[in-house]
């Protein structure tokens, strides 16, 4: 009997072996599949993808810069405006302006899961942002109360508050990190602030209405799109004075570069153009037709395409910088989309 019992017990044993092996090749292979889905999602998400703030939806809307679709949008605060992108390319800061609304935050978008980590309060009608390079604090132009608010992006609160100019609007921080440089269009100037002690360190008077602004990829000059001006002022960053004025269209209202910094481009919202500056001679070397209102400009990281949000048309016209014509439109971005950013690869 002891013997059956002992046979017994070794055909169990040999059969929950089996049965083991089965799970564990199983579980293998299951592994196997969810690693492989996950290298696509991965490699999915290694593109750039653009965010645009839309002013009357309260949300951003991203766009995939493959398919150029909308793929989400992402409620954040009341009447957003600009947004920037940490220099690593996992979050992105959108003001939100709330008008009379006593909103006056930045939504913390995290861009692995498009959704709003954080909000964080900031001095009245916030516009222009910008992160110094080493992503450790982002300057938020407060048009409402003429000043910056500094925000220590770790711990999200405002470490500092500097003042400027009347109503600033743009921010643009030099590729060394060692100043910012902010449009006041109350003050027709731009204010250089020293970012190690967070002092005014020069201003420099431009055209009159001063909105948007950029810095040359070699830190070396700024330019300002001077919105009733017609017109770009160019800075020399050595010196703080004006070397250059180009003539754009009617209403530029913002200026982007492409990564080796030869092209700049320039949305005018009077004229529905984009103006296409040849940074070595500052001419204007191409006009672009684009729709309605043109007023944010970004371009991708590789430098073939610049993607431009229509205010009234609500698109985004995407433009091929290698022929400067129009190479698509996304439609539906939502109701008044105001700037573009897109991420670093």
């Amino acid at each position: 009997m002891f013997d059956s019992r002992q046979q017994s017990w070794k055909a169990k044993i040999q059969i929950m072996k089996k049965t083991r092996r089965s799970l564990w090749s199983l579980r293998g292979l299951i592994l196997l599949l969810w690693g492989a889905l996950a290298c696509v999602s991965a490699a999915a998400q290694t593109h750039p993808y653009a965010y645009v703030p839309t002013h009357k939806s309260n949300t951003v809307s991203v766009i995939d810069t493959f398919t150029n679709t909308v793929v989400a949008r992402i409620p954040v605060g009341v009447q957003p405006l600009s947004a920037a992108v940490t220099p690593d390319g996992t979050q992105v800061y959108v003001t939100n302006s709330g008008w009379l609304l006593p909103n006056n935050d930045v939504s913390v978008i995290d861009t692995a899961t498009n959704t709003v980590v954080a909000t964080i309060p900031v001095a009245h009608f916030p516009i222009g942002v910008a992160f110094t390079p080493n992503g450790a604090f982002a300057y938020v132009a407060a048009s409402g109360a003429n000043a910056v608010s500094v925000i220590d992006t770790a711990a999200r609160t405002v470490v500092a508050t500097v003042n400027v100019g009347a109503n600033p609007w743009g921010v643009a921080i030099t590729p060394d990190g060692s100043l910012a440089y902010v449009t006041n269009q109350g003050t027709n100037d731009v204010s250089v602030i020293n970012i190690a002690t967070n002092t005014l360190a020069a201003t420099v008077s431009v055209g009159s209405n001063p909105a948007g602004l950029t810095i040359t990829p070699n830190g070396t000059f700024v330019y300002v799109a001077n919105y009733l001006s017609n017109c770009i002022s160019v800075i020399s960053t050595a010196t703080n004075t004006v070397v250059n004025t180009i003539t754009v269209g009617t209403r530029p209202i913002a200026v982007a570069f492409t990564p080796n910094g030869a092209t700049a481009y320039v949305p005018n919202d009077g004229d529905n153009t984009v103006s296409v500056i040849d940074t070595a001679s500052n001419n204007v070397t191409a006009t672009v037709p684009v729709q309605s209102n043109p007023r944010g400009v970004a371009v991708t990281p590789d430098g073939a395409f610049a993607y431009v949000s229509n205010r009234i048309s609500n698109t985004v016209t995407v433009i091929d910088t290698g022929t400067n014509s129009v190479a698509g439109t996304v439609m539906a971005v939502a109701v008044f989309p105001e700037a573009v950013v897109v991420t670093p690869h």
